[in-house]
């Protein structure tokens, strides 16, 4: 690895929980296109597969948050894993209904439970605020890895769970999901040594971390931008069977997720002085304009060509929307913070692969992706109109909530002053 990234694992246990995250995060790109491509195999309707994965990441949508809130007060091992537990048992149930054809309803009460998913990726970026909150340039480095780590989870992710439901059987891409999720949050959750320290509800301000005014603008852009991952999982699929290739949509895929795993690498080892404001907007502008060549393509190689440069900006905008949670949220609500921003992107998902799904049915995969194209002028919209907001970070950070945190991961983890003037003589 570059220095950079050499750096953040110089502190014991951090290998060990970012690999864990890997594995808790794979899920994140395998369960709903596998959802996808089971129930198109299964049953032939797009509508109805699109509708399950909307299902499934709205309810991760409305259950996530409260599940990371509860974290914040109580710690990542207590509620991770009977919440993975329920998750896990309605993944069964849902291939069960799909696989016996059961009545469409039941697959939809299944598909809200598996919802029950904990954000993964939020509870790993956690772990590294705790290590390196009073260290921005090692923090947005870490961030910045995990960002790395999300797309290789997207690169694989679909190959593997495309691959699997086309060539052995159609279960098969939901079930493995379901095995990642369970061996990374076990093994995650083992680890308590970098686990952060919990904040009891009297050290909580009333009401949510939404409250925050421009975590409400990060959040309502993301919906946008989810609805832009949502579409293209869907309509890359569809697009691919009527070409005949319906195994390729996963390579397709994964060279757009290769696109942002490359630039996000590159944006971990560049050191940003300035607002973070800036550099969001113009991600989420750049992504809007990456969609408009989609509308143009006429064969999968071209099609792959226009992903991968679509996904160069994807990465480095979830790094920089990382650092304005920072900025906009308490710290005793950090993980909850994390999680709208994963909850917006997860309604946005759902509302992208529906609306993909329906107009698929009605118009064919061509006319799909229109529906990313106008998903990324909306995301424009939004964060045009709320910038004045991201530009103004509320002084939320400090007091006695932050020093008894600090103090008490530093209790935990054994690390001393001499130590902490070791990592920022790292940076």
């Amino acid at each position: 690895m570059p220095s950079p990234y050499r750096a953040i694992f110089a502190l014991p246990g951090t290998k060990r929980f970012s690999a864990a995250g890997l594995l808790g995060r794979m899920p994140l790109s395998m369960m709903g296109i596998g959802i996808v491509t089971m129930v198109s195999q299964l049953t032939g309707r797009y509508g109805l597969a699109g509708a399950l994965s909307a299902t499934v990441a709205l309810s991760a949508a409305l259950i996530g948050p409260q599940i990371s809130r509860l974290v914040d007060r109580h710690g990542q091992r207590r509620v991770l894993r009977p919440a993975t537990v329920i998750s896990l048992v309605a993944v069964t149930g849902l291939l069960l209904c799909a696989k016996y054809t059961a009545p469409d309803w039941t697959l939809f009460a299944c598909a809200a439970l598996v919802g029950c998913v904990p954000s993964v990726g939020s509870m790993i970026r956690s772990r590294w605020a705790a290590l390196y909150g009073d260290v921005p340039r090692q923090l947005h480095t870490a961030y910045s890895f995990e960002s790395v780590l999300d797309e290789v989870c997207f690169v694989f992710g679909p190959i593997i769970s495309i691959g699997l439901s086309t060539v052995w059987f159609p279960e098969a891409g939901p079930l493995l999901a379901g095995c990642f999720l369970a061996a990374g949050v076990f093994w995650l959750t083992s680890q308590r040594a970098t686990e952060p320290v919990p904040h009891p509800r009297e050290q909580h301000s009333p009401g949510s971390a939404l409250r925050a005014r421009g975590l409400q603008v990060l959040v309502a852009t993301f919906v946008a931008t989810g609805a832009i991952f949502g579409s293209i999982d869907v309509v890359t699929v569809a697009y691919a069977e009527d070409l005949g290739h319906k195994s390729m949509a996963s390579v397709v895929l994964a060279i757009y997720a290769t696109g942002s795993c490359l630039a996000g690498a590159l944006f971990g080892l560049l050191h940003f002085k300035g607002a973070p404001a800036p550099r969001w907007l113009l991600g989420v502008v750049t992504m809007a304009v990456s969609m408009i060549p989609l509308q143009l393509v006429g064969n999968l190689p071209i099609l792959a060509v226009a992903l991968f440069v679509a996904g160069l900006s994807v990465a480095p905008t979830m790094i920089t929307t990382m650092a304005l949670v920072e900025q906009h949220v308490p710290r005793a609500k950090l993980t909850e913070g994390m999680t709208w921003v994963s909850t917006g992107l997860s309604v946005g998902v759902a509302l992208g692969s529906s609306v993909a799904g329906w107009v698929i049915d009605a118009a064919g995969a061509d006319a799909g992706y229109a529906v990313p194209g106008v998903s990324g002028a909306v995301a424009v919209l939004v964060g045009l109109l709320g910038y004045r907001r991201l530009k103004r970070p509320v002084p939320q950070r400090g007091g006695s909530t932050d020093e008894q945190a600090t103090e008490g991961y530093a209790g935990r983890a054994g690390h001393t002053d001499g130590q902490a003037e070791e990592q920022r003589s790292l940076a």
